[in-house]
């Protein structure tokens, strides 16, 4: 019998290295990093509907926008407990990526906002249903610009129609 072929049973190999190869420090607590969230919604998001808007005068939405939004969410079946409406001047450096990893979100909507303005790698026309990273993407004009216009009521309700469609 050769040194080189020598061959251990199974319960000798584990109690060889029963222990790790990489020792660990036990006497120290391994620290739990939680995810706190770090952008600021208004809503709760339990629909994972995500609303996307820029007022440089609010911390979300003044109250007639606000109204107007909410008039819009009601006709889709959908309250301020399904979405998280975001300002993005008030969440610096927001993009795509955190609101899905943040929000989970499924839908975003923007309104007057570009899919450039959170660094989305796509360009798409207003009121057009765009697919990306198993999300759905919807571009519309200022709410304020659709609340008295009444081409861009339709288009928007058209669209909104086909997103929220069970």
């Amino acid at each position: 019998m050769s040194l080189d072929n020598i061959q251990l049973p199974h319960f000798l190999i584990q109690e060889l290295y029963k222990n790790s190869l990489v020792e660990f420090d036990s006497s120290k607590p391994v620290q739990k990093i939680e995810a706190e969230m770090s952008i600021n919604i208004l809503g709760n998001n339990r629909s994972k509907v995500v609303i996307v808007i820029e007022n440089k005068e609010t911390v979300h939405l003044p109250d007639d926008q606000l109204n107007f939004l909410l008039g819009i969410l009601s006709a889709c079946k959908l309250t301020m407990e399904d979405v998280a409406i975001i300002n993005i001047t008030k969440n610096k450096g927001i993009n795509y990526k955190a609101i899905a990893l943040e929000l989970k979100a499924e839908k975003i909507i923007l309104f007057g906002v570009t899919p450039a303005q959170i660094d989305l790698p796509l360009e798409f026309p207003l009121y057009q249903i765009q697919q990306y990273n198993k999300q759905i993407y919807v571009t519309a004009a200022m709410l304020t610009d659709i609340e008295n216009n009444k081409v861009e009521k339709t288009k928007l309700w058209n669209c909104l129609k086909q997103v929220f469609a069970t």
